[in-house]
């Protein structure tokens, strides 16, 4: 008798070891399909935009999770945007402005405040003012509740040389138009001090100023220092004004020592130049001497020759001696200095010796 049911069996083992591999791949598949879609698509921020009533295309935030960008930080802002009634901002906007290195979540803030307090702000000019480099949140403050910038102690000398010293508190609330390309604090303050010093330079005394420290107020206030830049000052107060050094007897005293020391150095030149005059006429002095000493020189030469020659005799010698004694001798009797001159040659008689009259 033939069995039948061997061969059918083995038909519905083969059949049923295909449909367990099919099935297996399958699963596979439609595992890694899910795994993969969890890891894609932060299925809690989806579901969490919807019912926030934000909702946010599952493709998008796919796309932002490819182009690594902080997914939960877009969706978390653009609620809370949605949320304050800022129907205007898109995902995109505030993907690009993300990956402009801008801070998206400061921008939304910034945004939210202005639109409760009724400004004009639109997202292009905040997304402008943060990527600029200034905080758009505090700016949209102080446009509503003002700030107060204090300058540090301003310096000024009065025309009667007594030096002032100020410290100002300017009061100023943020100008939203020139936030981009406004200036800062810094010239501000700088603009404050320069009115300041011009204001005290130009008070004819310091106890006008002191009397009146609301001058100083209105004169820097009616400048227009806010002109260009990022601020609308409201007000200028004086906090503080001390009475400094005389800086005018301080510097007198410092003219008068530098005329002196002009003074002195003058002397000195001067000085410098006598004495190179006396001893240059000194030398000019020792030169005639010497001239005169070789003159003198020559003098016994001319005498030998003349004896010599006959031109002159013996007795025409002695009675030259004579007077020349008798010479002498007068001016030792009237006083007069008879030191003796070293200049005088060998040979001849020096003038003030009296010598004895000879006999002839």
């Amino acid at each position: 008798m033939i069995n039948f049911n061997i061969p059918f069996q083995n038909m519905i083992g083969g059949l049923s070891v295909g449909w367990i591999v099919g099935l297996s791949v399958a699963g596979a598949v439609l595992l890694a399909g899910i795994i993969t879609v969890l890891v894609l698509v932060p299925m809690r921020l989806w579901f969490r935009s919807i019912v926030s009533g934000a909702h946010i295309p599952m493709s998008k935030l796919i796309g932002m999770k490819l182009r690594k960008v902080d997914v939960n930080k877009i969706v978390l802002t653009y609620i809370t945007a949605r949320k304050a009634g800022l129907d205007q901002i898109t995902v995109d906007e505030l993907e690009t402005h993300y990956m402009a290195n801008g801070d998206v979540e400061r921008v939304v803030k910034a945004l939210i405040s202005a639109h409760s307090a009724n400004m004009d702000l639109s997202i292009q000019t905040a997304k402008a003012i943060d990527l600029a480099g200034r905080d758009v949140y505090q700016a949209v403050r102080n446009s509503v509740v003002p700030k107060i910038i204090e300058t540090p102690v301003v310096s000024a000398m009065a025309k009667d040389g007594i030096e002032l010293k100020v410290k100002v508190k300017v009061t100023v609330i943020s100008n939203m138009h020139m936030q981009i390309f406004g200036a800062g604090e810094e010239t501000i303050i700088a603009r404050v001090g320069e009115g300041v010093v011009t204001t005290i330079g130009s008070a004819d005394t310091h106890k006008i100023v002191l009397e009146n420290p609301d001058l100083i107020s209105s004169t820097v206030l009616n400048k227009g220092l806010d002109t260009g830049t990022a601020f609308e000052i409201v007000s200028i107060d004086i906090a503080d004004i001390d009475v400094g050094r005389n800086i005018g007897a301080e510097l007198d005293i410092a003219n008068a020592e530098a005329e002196k020391r002009v003074a002195q150095a003058k002397a000195e030149e001067r000085k410098s130049n006598a004495i190179a005059t006396e001893n240059e006429m000194r030398a000019k002095v020792q030169e005639m001497r010497a001239q005169v000493v070789q003159a003198e020189a020559e003098v016994p030469k001319a005498l030998a020759k003349a004896l010599n020659s006959g031109k002159m005799g013996v007795m025409d010698y002695y009675t030259m001696k004579n007077m020349q004694a008798d010479t002498a001798m007068r001016k030792a009797l009237s006083g007069e200095n008879t030191e003796e001159n070293s200049t005088t040659p060998a040979g001849s008689i020096p003038t003030g010796t009296i010598r004895p009259r000879p006999r002839i």
